[in-house]
């Protein structure tokens, strides 16, 4: 009998009101790990990095996903293709570090070159000295693998099993919630960009993220504003869940100053802000006048890099005025996460109790942490 057998879901797949959460091992154990890996996060559209750090065509970043090695490449025609970072050869890392791509991708062991759309174009001596071709080697069955890649607000994601819905369809209620969000996006520039490297399991993270219950003992500052009363649950089974608020508050300088709004947004967004967790790992704050992503890295079952990035309507080039402003706000958002860091923390350790049995969810405020864990149970059980 494998550990997997013992993990009872049936508990979770219920309502609300009887449910139980995830079992301790799916938070504590290697082998479950393994599992989610396959079932939930190669099974479906994962994200794993960010157009703007490949901005120009030869652009490429290795990232490593969960163990496997994956290459962003930006291509002469804009777009973005993602392949497995190893050669077809002998299966030799193709590139360590973020380089720019002058002509081929080249294998450093036997020179084996690659296109920026993986094509093979080159087999140095593979016939012999001199002999740069042979029969049996057929170049046009021997590109880079291509791993299934769609960008969304510069947000790269894949599904390296190949066998999700399309994108669009994945993401469509999603998108048509935000449509009024489907413009340009531009990163705010070097502050806006950091890491958190914490010591808890990925579910944790978003489980976290997606309810308000926890903001007035966790987030004293946010909350004398934007009160736990003043906040919505978002549900949407199979795809995301979340918090809205209707108090958002506009960042402003001393002279008055704001951050330029997104064009043609409806009423809705002058006061109002949302925060929703995309399954399964990228969480997403939109706002009038900017929003943020935040991309869990699952490293170990127990550490978590949280990828933050912060956006806006207009370039930093043509805001530049505004630079203090964009500093000052990565520094309140990075406080903001910061105080939750000792609570994903904690609950990791606290998985380790025995005798916890999942827990107790409120029927009232924890709809969307319930949300969660049932999809997870689910793409579990069907890749079971």
């Amino acid at each position: 009998m494998t550990e997997f057998s013992l993990t009872n879901l049936k508990s979770v797949l219920t309502s609300i009101d009887q449910a139980k959460g995830l079992p301790n091992e799916h938070y504590i154990s290697d082998q479950i790990f393994e599992e989610e890996k396959r079932s939930v996060l190669f099974k479906n559209w994962s994200g794993i990095g960010f157009g703007k750090d490949v901005p120009n065509t030869g652009d490429a970043k290795p990232v490593t996903f969960l163990g496997m090695p994956l290459l962003i490449v930006r291509d002469s025609d804009r777009s973005i293709n993602v392949f497995q970072n190893t050669c077809r050869h002998r299966g030799m890392i193709l590139i360590e570090e973020p380089t720019k791509i002058r002509g081929a991708i080249r294998c450093p062991y036997h020179s084996w070159c690659y296109g920026l759309k993986g094509e093979l174009r080159t087999t140095p001596f593979v016939g012999g000295p001199g002999y740069n071709e042979h029969e049996s080697i057929k170049k046009e069955n021997l590109g880079l693998f291509v791993v299934r890649s769609y960008v969304w607000q510069d947000i790269i994601f894949v599904n390296i099993s190949a066998d999700a819905p399309e994108f669009t369809d994945y993401a469509a209620d999603l998108i048509k919630r935000w449509q009024e969000f489907d413009q340009p996006i531009y990163h705010g520039g070097e502050s806006s960009s950091f890491k958190l490297d914490i010591k808890t399991n990925w579910k944790l993270a978003i489980e976290n993220y997606c309810e308000s219950y926890h903001l007035p003992w966790i987030h004293p500052g946010l909350n004398t504003y934007s009160r736990l009363e003043d906040h919505y649950h978002i549900e949407q089974p199979g795809s995301f869940s979340g918090q809205g608020t209707e108090v958002y508050r506009q960042m402003r300088a001393e002279n008055g100053t704001v951050f330029p709004d997104f064009a043609n947004l409806s009423g809705k967004w002058d006061e109002g802000a949302e925060y929703i967790a995309f399954y399964p790992n990228v969480l997403l704050g939109i706002h009038r006048d900017h929003s943020f992503v935040i991309l869990l890295e699952p490293v170990e079952v127990a550490r978590t890099i949280e990828h933050v990035e912060i956006y806006y309507p207009q370039t930093p080039t043509d805001t530049s005025e505004l630079e203090a402003m964009r500093d000052a706000n990565a520094r309140l958002w990075k406080s903001v996460f910061d105080e939750d860091i000792f609570v994903v923390e904690g609950m990791q350790k606290g998985r380790h109790g025995m005798l916890f049995d999942g827990g107790k969810f409120s029927p009232v405020m924890d709809n969307a942490t319930h949300t969660f864990h049932c999809w997870v149970a689910d793409q579990i059980e069907a890749g079971r």
